[in-house]
């Protein structure tokens, strides 16, 4: 995933190398990191659904808690997606108007829907990939 280490704007992390990017999420993300994906438009039900339940969110800044490892690895996906759609499209609101489209080759799904398990982000990056390439539009 190239876009991964552009991740400054989206959750305020700047990893140099893909095994900085794994020991960050090893770690767990600040919940202040959730900030960055608010700033990009990111609604609470779409954060919610892709990244940390608002319970659980609540719980964790009571108790002064980092995102868990499984968290950050959501938060770091939406956000690398979203890095990558911005750069396909050119224009951040394209980008988040594309990943909240229902497109038929997702099952009439949502591509932000798909965003909270590894295999859903791989075909929405996988999709992304072949836009850029020319192959779908």
């Amino acid at each position: 995933m190239a876009a991964h280490l552009n991740l400054t704007e989206s959750i305020g992390l700047a990893p140099g190398s893909g095994l900085e990017l794994v020991e960050l999420v090893e770690r767990g993300l600040p919940l202040e990191s959730l900030n960055g994906l608010k700033r990009k438009g990111l609604t609470f039900t779409e954060m919610d659904e892709t990244v940390i339940s608002q319970r659980t969110l609540k719980h964790r800044k009571a108790r002064g808690e980092n995102l868990s490892r499984e968290e950050t690895d959501r938060a770091v996906r939406v956000a690398s997606v979203i890095a990558l759609a911005e750069q396909v499209f050119g224009d951040d609101a394209k980008a988040m108007l594309w990943l909240r489209s229902v497109d038929d080759r997702l099952g009439e799904r949502t591509p932000l829907s798909l965003l909270a398990t590894e295999s859903g982000g791989r075909l929405v990056e996988s999709l992304l990939w072949a836009i850029d390439e020319g192959v779908y539009s």
